[in-house]
């Protein structure tokens, strides 16, 4: 069940968000958001939603089986984040991770003051802390950085991932455009391909200009092997 729980780190966690900048003002779109994911010989469901606050957003991720995949493991991973938006980027505020579905089973309650660089909370209810030479992104929240440098043009090749335990540095590289269909339609998607410094997996995200660069289709491969692919069914804007 081990590779279940990277669904929330790669889709969860690993769909990037945008920086905000002064001179480019376009925002992100509250929206919800269902994705048909394929692990291995589990079937799931990913649930994503994002709603504003007066300071940014929140985030939620929700991961679950279903069909004869619930028979093997039940429970749920559910993830959120809470990020302000800043002149040159969104900052995470607070992160908070359940997971009831694997057999890890763990917990994370993490806040961010980014006045020290420094996170703390608790993991698994034990007391954390943890500094930050730079900006980092949870595995929620940096989904959303990309999404927003996309739509402003702004994207970089280097972003740093705080996955608990360490920082990860994630490279990015656009590999140009292509139609996709997937059950919630057909798009012009732009293709994302990601890499965490020292890993075999490398992910590739097809997001839509017409969506706010939501990723449609989400494939991760470990040594040229499809591990994990995740469709869009669905997705509705919400009001502000």
């Amino acid at each position: 069940m081990r590779r279940v729980s990277l669904i929330c780190l790669i889709i969860a966690g690993v769909f990037l968000s945008l920086s905000l900048s002064a001179s480019a003002e376009t925002l992100l779109t509250p929206h919800k958001a269902e994705y048909k994911v394929s692990v291995s010989v589990f079937s799931g469901q990913l649930n994503t939603e994002l709603r504003t606050t007066k300071e940014g957003y929140v985030a939620t991720h929700i991961i679950k089986t279903t069909g004869m995949s619930r028979l093997l493991a039940k429970g749920d991973i559910t993830e959120s984040s809470t990020f302000a938006r800043e002149s040159d980027g969104i900052r995470p505020q607070r992160f908070l991770s359940n997971d009831t579905l694997t057999r890890d089973k763990n917990r994370a309650d993490i806040e961010f003051d980014w006045a020290t660089g420094a996170a703390s909370g608790t993991v698994n209810g034990e007391a954390f802390a943890s500094t930050m030479d730079a900006v980092a992104y949870d595995r929620v929240s940096i989904q959303y950085e990309l999404m927003s440098d996309l739509m402003n043009a702004t994207s970089g090749q280097d972003y740093i991932l705080f996955d608990v335990d360490e920082l990860k540095t994630i490279t990015v590289q656009n590999i140009g455009s292509r139609t996709v269909s997937v059950p919630a339609g057909e798009f012009a998607a732009i293709g994302v391909r990601h890499q965490t410094s020292g890993s075999k997996r490398v992910t590739t995200m097809w997001c839509v200009k017409e969506l706010g660069y939501l990723p449609v289709i989400v494939e991760q491969h470990r040594e040229g092997k499809l591990k994990m692919r995740a469709e869009l069914r669905s997705y509705s804007p919400l009001k502000t």
